[in-house]
C-alpha cells in the first residue's frame, strides 16, 4: 500500500474510487459524511465532490493488502478461543467478550508476538482476572488501514496450536468441604461459615461438610476424612501456617497428602498453602482470609473452581500483580454486587 495525495482542483472521481480515505469528510453542518478508513466506491467518490475539502489523503492498496475490515475480523476470530465471542466492530475495534462468568486466561507470550507484527493490535484485561458474562475482555484492531497477507499468515501460525490466545474458563459446580480448628471459637466459626458459604455460592458451588476439630492429630485426621467425603475441594482454617509442627501438617503426612506450595508471593494472604490428597485440593486459609478482607485466597479459589490444578509455577506467577491493594479490586470476584462479605473495602 502507498499514500496518495489528491488536490481538489486537479481531481477526478477515478482518482478516489477504490482507495481508502485516511481522514473523515464532513458536510457543511459538521456531520461525518464519509468515515475514515472507508474504501471509496464510485458513489462515495461522487459524494466527496459535493463536500468541502481542498486536499484528500488516500491509501492505495496493493494486491497483497487486506483492508482492516476483513483483517481485523480475521485476527479477532483467530485470537478468540473457548468461552469468548467476537462482537461486531465498533470504532475500528473488534470487541471480544466473555460468554460466561469465569476466569480469564491470556496467553501473553502469543499476544506479544502478534503485537510485534506490523499492523495488528490486540489488548486485553489481566490474565487470571475474574470476569462476568458479556464483559469485554479484549479487543483487536488494525493500526493502519490495511495489512499485508503475510502478516495474517504469521498471525495464523502463531495461533495454530493450540488455537487462540484468549479464553474464559467457566466456573464448574463443586462441593467444598471444610476442616476448622475449634480454637477459632464459636463466634469466629459462625463468621467463617457465613463468609465462605456466600463466597462459594457466588461461584455456583456449595459448602458441604464443615468439620470442627480439636487440635490433635487423630481428631484432625478424622475431620479430614469426613470433610473430604464427596468433596472436590477441602478448605482448612485455624492452622498455624508458620509452625511446621502444627498437627495439621503431621496429618497431611500421615494420610499421604502432597504439599504443593507453602506460602504465596502475594499480600494479603501470603501464608496460604495448598496440598493435594487423592486428587482433591486442600487449601489452607490464612487468618486474614477467613472473614471480610479479600486476599490471595479469592484468586486461588476462583481458579480451582474452574477445575484448574495449580502448581508451584502458577503460584510463583501470582507475584506479578499480587500486591492486592484497593486499586486491584477489579481482579477479584465482585462479591459486593451480591452483598457477599469479602469484597475489598
Amino acid at each position: 500500500m502507498h499514500a496518495v495525495r489528491v488536490t481538489r482542483g486537479l481531481a477526478q472521481t477515478a482518482d478516489l474510487s477504490g482507495r481508502v480515505l485516511c481522514h473523515e469528510l464532513r458536510s457543511d453542518d459538521g456531520r461525518v459524511a464519509i468515515a475514515k478508513g472507508r474504501v471509496l466506491d464510485d458513489a462515495d467518490s461522487r459524494r466527496a465532490f459535493e463536500l468541502p475539502w481542498a486536499e484528500l489523503h488516500l491509501l492505495a492498496l496493493d494486491s497483497d493488502d487486506v483492508h482492516e475490515d476483513a483483517a481485523g475480523d480475521t485476527i479477532a476470530r483467530r485470537v478468540a478461543s473457548g468461552g469468548v465471542s467476537v462482537r461486531p466492530p465498533s470504532a475500528g475495534h473488534w470487541p471480544i467478550v466473555a460468554d460466561c462468568r469465569g476466569v480469564l486466561s491470556i496467553d501473553s507470550d502469543r499476544l506479544v508476538r502478534i503485537n510485534e507484527l506490523d499492523g495488528p493490535c490486540v489488548y486485553s484485561l489481566f490474565d487470571g482476572q475474574v470476569v462476568e458474562a458479556g464483559e469485554v475482555v479484549a479487543r483487536a484492531k488494525i493500526i493502519p488501514f490495511a495489512v499485508s497477507r503475510h502478516v495474517l499468515s504469521d498471525v495464523e501460525a502463531i495461533l495454530r496450536q493450540p488455537p487462540g490466545a484468549i479464553h474464559v474458563r467457566p466456573f464448574a459446580t463443586h462441593r467444598v468441604g471444610a476442616v476448622v480448628h475449634e480454637s477459632m471459637g464459636e463466634r469466629a466459626l459462625g463468621r467463617f461459615r457465613d463468609a465462605v458459604t456466600e463466597k462459594i455460592a457466588w461461584f455456583g458451588s456449595a459448602l458441604g461438610a464443615l468439620e470442627v476439630t480439636p487440635p490433635d492429630v487423630a481428631s484432625i485426621a478424622d475431620a479430614f476424612a469426613a470433610a473430604a467425603r464427596g468433596a472436590d475441594i477441602v478448605l482448612v482454617a485455624g492452622t498455624k501456617a508458620m509452625d511446621v509442627l502444627d498437627p495439621t501438617f503431621a496429618v497431611l503426612d500421615q494420610i499421604g497428602a502432597r504439599m504443593v506450595c507453602h506460602g504465596v508471593p502475594a499480600h494479603p494472604g501470603s501464608l496460604l498453602w495448598l496440598a493435594e490428597w487423592k486428587g482433591v485440593p486442600i487449601v489452607g486459609m490464612p487468618t486474614c482470609g477467613l472473614f471480610a478482607q479479600a486476599t490471595v485466597f479469592d484468586l486461588v479459589i476462583a481458579r480451582l473452581l474452574t477445575g484448574e490444578r495449580l502448581g508451584r509455577k502458577e503460584f510463583a506467577r501470582l507475584g506479578h500483580g499480587g500486591f492486592l491493594t484497593r486499586d486491584m479490586a477489579f481482579r477479584l470476584p465482585a462479591y459486593r454486587a451480591t452483598g457477599v462479605r469479602g469484597a475489598v473495602e
